[in-house]
């Protein structure tokens, strides 16, 4: 059977469609980021995703299921400890997990703290808490003004996020303190990312983070990218994909500011006509509208994303396959800030592809690592089943 030339991956981020049987135990019971937002706002229409086969992978009103999917669809379950950025897409190109990424939910150790400020010149820093990241800057950014001291924070996630005047502090120097950060906050603390999050503004009243966002991620071991790569073929990342990899396996990179820069990108890339994988996220779901439990906000960016999907689709070529997933669930009608432990959906599209096909409810989103794999032709990394022979015509 020969290889599709090209997989265009988009990760929808945070989209997830129900709670997984262990939610309770993170304190998502009854989390259904989907579910849950159709049903609040009274209804969710995503005629194009609902085409695909998503209305079938759980209840969404608005979104009802389809007798004969377009596609291939099926819900995945993130068999590794976590439920962020880093866990869901290095376990989706098959990176095995070991030991989880750490969290610090009272804050960082203050040596550990006070070795970050002498490595990278600084008297001292502000916060040093979980904290969302707008409010931190509304609480603390006047203060990081006066002192010049950046701001840390963490979340539930294994982050060291710094946020710092993107003018006053100066961007370059706030990538160039995270850095030091990132190289300080490897194993034994293995913390998954670290985050430099500018922003602008002259008081609390008018603080605002911009999109010079900069994600600094350990170094992954041997992953589907690398074979890609290795092969020949061409990786193409947009948005923080060569972020959250270190550039690992990535031939060609470009940062996006939004989900729409971010749609414009794909069609770039799909413009090139390079064989090989296009891999995308999409973030503001998550950014903008998850973690501040906006439900309005991030229907609207669903609502955005399926009425892009038919442009994407119709620039795919007869050896083409796009594929749509998440990685984790951030539900906009749950208590609290942080992301959700939930099944992700995986839609699958293309000429290549039998229409219609229930690939069930799979083990490990690096399910579909080992899928693109065999779809690509290329080595799988030996972790995650692949469901290729199921969806191939």
């Amino acid at each position: 059977m020969a290889a599709v030339r090209r997989v265009v991956l988009i990760v929808i981020d945070s989209v997830g469609i129900g709670a997984m049987p262990d939610a309770a135990d993170w304190g998502d019971a009854g989390a259904n980021t989907l579910g849950n937002m159709a049903r609040q706002r009274g209804g969710l229409p995503l005629p194009n995703l609902g085409r695909l086969g998503l209305g079938n992978l759980c209840a969404i009103e608005g979104t009802p299921p389809v007798d004969a999917p377009a596609g291939a669809y099926g819900r995945m379950a993130i068999f590794s400890h976590g439920k962020d950025t880093m866990t869901g897409h290095w376990e989706m190109v098959g990176i095995r997990p070991e030991a989880p990424f750490r969290t610090y939910p009272d804050g960082f150790p203050e040596d550990l703290i006070a070795e970050f400020c002498r490595r990278a010149g600084l008297e001292g820093v502000l916060g040093n808490k979980v904290a969302s990241g707008t409010e931190i800057i509304k609480e603390l950014g006047e203060e990081h003004l006066r002192t010049g001291w950046p701001i840390v924070y963490t979340s539930a996630d294994s982050v060291f996020q710094v946020a710092a005047h993107e003018e006053r502090f100066g961007l370059e120097r706030l990538y160039e303190v995270c850095r030091i950060a990132r190289d300080l906050l490897r194993p034994p603390h293995r913390v998954g990312r670290v985050i430099a999050r500018p922003f602008v503004g002259t008081d609390r009243t008018n603080f605002t983070r911009t999109a010079n966002r900069h994600d600094y991620a350990l170094e992954p071991p041997r992953m589907l990218l690398d074979e890609v790569k290795d092969a020949g073929l061409s990786v193409l990342a947009v948005g923080k994909i060569s972020d959250i990899f270190s550039g690992h396996g990535i031939t060609y990179s470009v940062h996006t500011k939004s989900n729409a820069d971010g749609i414009e990108k794909i069609h770039e890339c799909l413009d090139r006509q390079e064989p090989g994988l296009i891999f995308a996220n999409l973030v503001d779901f998550d950014m903008l509208y998850g973690h501040r439990r906006d439900v309005e906000g991030y229907a609207r960016a669903m609502l955005e994303f399926d009425a892009a999907l038919p442009a994407i689709m119709a620039k795919l070529g007869p050896e083409d396959v796009l594929v749509v997933t998440a990685d984790h669930g951030n539900d906009p009608t749950y208590i609290g800030t942080d992301h959700t432990r939930e099944y992700v959906p995986v839609l699958l599209y293309g000429e290549p592809i039998k229409p219609g096909v229930d690939v069930g409810t799979r083990a490990s989103l690096a399910d579909l690592g080992a899928t693109v794999a065999d779809l690509l032709g290329v080595p799988q990394t030996g972790f995650g089943e692949s469901f290729a022979d199921q969806i191939r015509k």
